[in-house]
């Protein structure tokens, strides 16, 4: 794996790294090595501070210390995962086990690294996670884009499409419907061309991703 980080020219959309460490000297180092490497980093003293901080739309991951004053990383880790935020994190701790580091990789952490660690290491840890943040954003962009489509479907082109992804052909939907074949036709390339769909096996699989992710 690549240890080199997102493109990272300062601006909104920059990606970000969030450290929290309690110790200064360390908070210092890792904010001084993420610069050193071209990634905007911006460093915290507690879980507190961090979520005082807003955390913008650009991708981003956390550097979490295991130890900290109060709740400990890995019960942060619950609480983020608990309030649905999806950041990817990447733990360093001096006190880790192997118990410790199950717990927080199967809880979904990017990484786990033991106190001292190489410096090529959380660089690689902090690229991935970013990666896998700007990946997660584009998959809800996708999804985003997919649903405000939908939502501009009649109520007519939503029931004809719904029917037309379950098998039935345009004549049992206009028996159904209680309309005409030609009028199920029209409705059903209305919802084709609304969803931009390239073929009928395009809107099927655009409708399964829309039961599954929004329940329509």
């Amino acid at each position: 794996m690549s240890g080199n980080p997102p493109s990272n020219k300062q601006g909104s959309n920059s990606p970000t790294v969030f450290v929290v460490d309690d110790d200064a000297s360390m908070r210092n180092a890792l904010s001084n090595l993420l610069r050193s490497a071209g990634i905007h980093v911006e460093t915290f003293a507690s879980t507190a501070e961090f979520l005082q901080q807003p955390q913008g739309d650009s991708a981003s991951c956390l550097v979490l210390d295991v130890r900290l004053q109060g709740a400990s990383g890995l019960e942060f880790q619950r609480q983020l995962t608990s309030s649905s935020s999806n950041i990817p994190i990447v733990f360093i701790t001096g006190h880790g086990d192997i118990e410790m580091s199950v717990k927080a990789m199967k809880a979904g952490a990017v990484d786990f690294l033991a106190k001292p660690f190489r410096e090529q290491d959380l660089l690689d840890a902090v690229s991935a996670a970013l990666q896998k943040d700007v990946k997660r954003r584009e998959v809800e962009q996708q999804f985003s884009d997919l649903h405000s489509r939908y939502q501009t479907l009649t109520a007519r082109e939503k029931e004809v499409m719904a029917l037309a992804v379950k098998g039935l052909m345009n004549k049992q939907i206009a028996g159904q419907m209680n309309l005409s074949e030609i009028t199920v036709k029209i409705h059903r390339g209305h919802a084709m061309k609304k969803m931009n769909a390239k073929s009928f096996a395009d809107l099927v699989r655009m409708s399964e991703a829309l039961v599954e992710r929004f329940e329509y």
